[in-house]
């Protein structure tokens, strides 16, 4: 049977897996990325090949993690405005620091120019085909698409009937062999290439709230490995096995030793800590590297760098912002309630 656990309980090992993805994403930009960028720069002599699937976690992780956003809101307006506090103020504030560090470091490998960096203060650049202020943004491209494709279904179809859903999706991911031409914002507003993944978190947490069973999941479960293992390569089939075995691990408790602290805190400013580490953590090591340093050294720093800016932008921004945003909402809504009462009476 499924389990019965309230789908509001808080799960640390999410936390703690979010903190896994965001060490994993900052080795590979710091240890591969960086080199591929500025190949003269001394840099760590390793690479991190593992973080070229760096976010296909976080991709399972808000699969699951959509759930405790659309059982508390009622219309697509609340949506919105929780997504917008959620992400928004963090994304600004740190677009903004990112932007000034280039500039002062007259970073210029790193920068854009100003139309593509007006674009980059909507979020929305990548459905333009524009540059990011800083590379790792481009998931934020994907996560708003996977939002709209969310939203649509629970307005439009409803969570009941959401399996089926997923199949047809995966269909449409398929579609993708025989019309490889297909325009690239279908694919990018359907979320084409990645939706095995948000699928898998979203099977593990209709198991976990008690909405389904282990065995009905089970037939989209392997459609979904299906499709990752017909049109991906073997390393990254590989990956969603992984992917799908620990989150049902994650589902029954047996992922309880990975609930480490460090991890758990990591996890919970990996939001800020994502948008704020790649290029100024470039810049650090480029700095580091011209005043001599060890490869070790510039790494270790940047890493403490991106800690310290992230920390200060959760706490001082992204918590913060985002209650002030959502608690104007919610008067608002309490406010306008009452009217459209009355005037209906």
């Amino acid at each position: 049977m499924a389990r019965s656990s309230s789908p509001r309980t808080r799960l640390t090992e999410l936390d703690a897996l979010r903190g896994v993805g965001a060490l994993c994403v900052l080795i590979f930009h710091y240890s591969t990325r960086f080199h591929e960028l500025f190949p003269q720069a001394k840099h760590v002599p390793f690479s991190f090949p593992g973080g070229n699937y760096r976010v296909l976690l976080f991709f399972c992780i808000s699969g699951f993690a959509i759930f405790f956003t659309l059982d508390r809101i009622r219309t697509v307006p609340d949506f919105v405005v929780n997504r917008f506090a959620r992400l928004y103020p963090a994304y600004l504030a740190a677009m903004l620091l990112t932007l000034s560090i280039e500039y002062l470091a007259q970073a210029t490998r790193l920068l854009i120019g100003p139309v593509a960096i007006l674009a980059n203060l909507t979020m929305l650049q990548g459905f333009a085909f524009l540059p990011e202020v800083d590379g790792a943004y481009w998931t934020l491209t994907v996560e708003i698409a996977f939002y709209f494709c969310m939203i649509s279904i629970w307005k439009w179809i409803g969570l009941r009937r959401l399996e089926p859903v997923l199949a047809v999706w995966l269909a449409l991911r398929w579609l993708l062999h025989v019309w490889p031409d297909m325009p690239e914002r279908i694919i990018m507003l359907l979320v084409l290439r990645y939706t095995p993944f948000f699928m898998i978190g979203m099977l593990a947490y209709r198991i976990w709230a008690g909405q389904r069973t282990w065995r009905q999941q089970a037939p989209y479960a392997v459609l979904a490995l299906l499709s990752v293992a017909t049109m991906e390569t073997w390393d990254v089939t590989v990956l969603a096995v992984v992917l799908l075995i620990a989150f049902s691990a994650l589902i029954v408790g047996r992922l309880r030793f990975i609930a480490l602290r460090p991890l758990v805190w990591l996890g919970g400013i990996s939001y800020s800590f994502y948008l704020i580490h790649q290029h100024v953590g470039f810049v650090v090591m480029l700095r580091m590297a011209d005043a001599g340093y060890n490869p070790w050294i510039g790494f270790a720093m940047a890493f403490l760098v991106a800690l310290f800016l992230g920390t200060a932008i959760n706490r001082f921004i992204e918590r913060p912002a985002g209650e002030a945003i959502l608690g104007w909402w919610r008067r608002r809504s309490r406010v306008a309630i009452p009217e459209a009462a009355a005037g209906q009476a």
